[in-house]
């Protein structure tokens, strides 16, 4: 039957219809189908059922079959009060199908309150091409409920409070223009619950409150213009959720406080238009979200207080558009937001996260990863090959980031070197310098690290010699004074060596080796130990007053102390310098 029609006509003549499986009706409708220029496009013929006579079926308790016929003014409102019964009391219909039926009411088509006997219910096909289409409080019993290929000219559409026996209920390929679709405090049954490839149009569609059980959830390839969609409150099973490519237009989406279940959700390739995005308070108990390569427009993205321990979730390459993407006091196994442009500020101080996976991403305004009101656990932290162009508010010691950063497995040396170097930059930009230091000394180390490690694999001698200057740099560098970003461990080093000089001169002169003489007597009665420390003291220092001058091996030993003192002193001056200046 078409779908693509602007209006239609209906001529009802009293010749006999007989359908595909034997069933008549004393009349026959013509509907004419008519583009919006008011050509005919198409017709087709039913069978022009009385209305009365399926209420007798109704109240016989017979089979309702409907395929291929004209319904018009179908109403159990009207049925429960010519047969005086209470607004709500349920209506059995049994074994009921309407495959390829034409509904038409000026008000509604009402299956409010019924109650179908188990086996399949089906309106596959079928146009509700006038009125409203109420199944509100409808029982179903056991088996599948189809309403695929189903047209909705009104919009809208309720089935709010229906029950499901277990079975499928598709909802596939349908098409409602312009309403209110509301699919609130919906209990479904065990299998799958199909919308695919419908077009929903603009309008609310309302899945609040909605039990979804155990059974796939499909969502994939629907069309949604603009409006609302809202199932805030739902309740999913241990089932596969599939909104992969569904495309939710300028609409307002709303999965605040759903229970995701233990199932796989899928997000990816989906359009997400101009209109706010929340996931508040949204939970599941294990499984995975997946948001990669969906497209975002303007509005908030709210992902605040979503409690997902033991989920991983995923946004790669994920495009957020304009607006704020908040994930505050959040809980996950991991997140992802790899390769993705970060254009607007985003809220990553998470509640507990065992990895937080950053990597590739362009970073052009503020990633907020810093603790405020609460602590920020997050395990591993991965940003290897992001490109900051903006800021990244981090805490070094509140946010382990030395840990962080060490932790991870699928990263090297080099490039653990090069986070550090990102965060070392990042925390002079923001003028948090001891931080910087912290961060300046894990990078050292593990270019260092690195560096040692590319030579190892070389083999041949390289892989020996390359010890010697790593050695060097470890001594000196990084033990003595940090890179030159702690003046009083270098401090501390200059006292150290000086004692160490003048053991050294003390002992060459026991063992003859060595010497140091007085060259004006010994006025103060210096033993020789007090001596050795002297000579070191003014050897290392470069005072040179030559007082106590040095003999033998001790000659050699006293060149070496010099340049050792040279360098000590311009290293503190450095380190010293460096500190004050900021």
């Amino acid at each position: 039957m078409v779908t693509g029609y602007s209006s239609y006509h209906i001529d009802v003549r009293n010749v006999k219809f007989i359908a595909d499986d034997g069933r008549t009706c004393p009349r026959t409708a013509m509907v004419s189908f008519f583009n919006d220029k008011g050509e005919e496009i198409d017709s087709e013929l039913f069978g022009a059922v009385d209305i009365n006579q399926i209420y007798t079926i109704i109240r016989e308790g017979d089979d309702l079959i409907l395929d291929n016929f004209y319904i018009h003014e179908f109403s159990l409102s009207s049925y429960r009060r010519i047969n005086g019964l209470e607004k709500k009391d349920l209506i059995p219909i049994k074994n009921f199908s309407a495959k390829n039926a034409f509904f038409e009411a000026r008000v509604c088509t009402d299956f409010t309150y019924s109650s179908f006997s188990e086996g399949e219910v089906s309106f596959d096909g079928s146009h509700f091409a006038k009125g409203k289409a109420l199944f509100n409080g409808s029982v179903f019993g056991k088996g599948n409920v189809i309403l695929s290929n189903t047209l909705f000219r009104d919009g809208n559409i309720e089935f709010t409070g229906c029950v499901f026996g277990d079975g499928d209920f598709l909802f596939k390929n349908a098409i409602v223009k312009d309403g209110v679709k509301d699919f609130q405090d919906i209990q479904f049954g065990n299998g799958e619950v199909s919308f695919a490839n419908t077009e929903f149009n603009n309008g609310e569609l309302l899945f609040i409150n909605t039990h979804f059980n155990d059974g796939r959830f499909n969502f994939k390839v629907t069309r949604i213009t603009g409006g609302k969609v809202d199932f805030h409150y739902s309740i999913f099973g241990d089932s596969e959720i599939m909104f992969e490519r569904t495309e939710f237009g300028n609409s307002r989406v709303d999965f605040r406080t759903v229970d995701f279940g233990s199932g796989r959700i899928n997000f990816n390739r989906s359009l997400f238009g101009n209109g706010e995005i929340n996931f508040e308070g949204a939970s599941s108990k294990a499984g995975k979200i997946q948001f990669k390569k969906a497209e975002m427009g303007f509005g908030s993205k709210n992902f605040n207080l979503m409690e997902m321990e033991n989920t991983d979730i995923s946004f790669e390459r994920t495009e957020f558009g304009d607006g704020d993407v908040s994930f505050y006091n959040s809980s996950f196994h991991s997140i992802s937001l790899k390769s993705c442009h970060l254009d607007h500020y985003v809220d990553l101080r998470l509640a507990k996260a065992e990895l937080l996976d950053i990597s590739d991403t362009i970073v052009r305004d503020i990633i907020d990863i810093e603790p405020y009101d609460f602590p920020v656990e997050i395990k591993t932290l991965d940003m290897s090959g992001m490109r900051l162009l903006g800021k990244l508010y981090i805490d070094w010691r509140h946010n382990k980031c030395s840990a962080a950063i060490q932790n991870q497995n699928g990263t090297n040396l080099r490039q653990k070197s090069e986070q550090f170097r990102i965060l070392k930059e990042n925390f002079s930009s923001t003028g948090k310098y001891e931080d910087e230091d912290e961060a300046y000394i894990m990078f050292k180390r593990f270019e260092a690290k690195s560096w040692l490690t590319e030579q190892q694999e070389k083999g041949g001698i390289a892989k020996f010699a390359s010890h010697i200057p790593n050695g060097f740099q470890w001594l000196v560098f990084d033990k003595i004074g940090l890179y030159a970003t702690s003046p009083g461990r270098v401090l501390l080093s200059v006292v150290v060596f000086w004692f160490f000089f003048g053991l050294v001169y003390y002992f060459m002169e026991i063992l003859g080796l060595g010497k140091t003489i007085s060259a004006v007597g010994n006025p103060d009665n210096l033993s020789k130990l007090l001596q050795s420390f002297y000579h070191s003291a003014i050897t290392f220092f470069t005072i040179g007053y030559g007082d106590v001058y040095p003999m033998g091996l001790s000659r050699v030993v006293s060149g070496m102390e010099g340049f050792m003192g040279v360098f000590m002193m311009s290293y503190f001056t450095v380190a010293f310098v460096r500190k004050v200046l900021r």
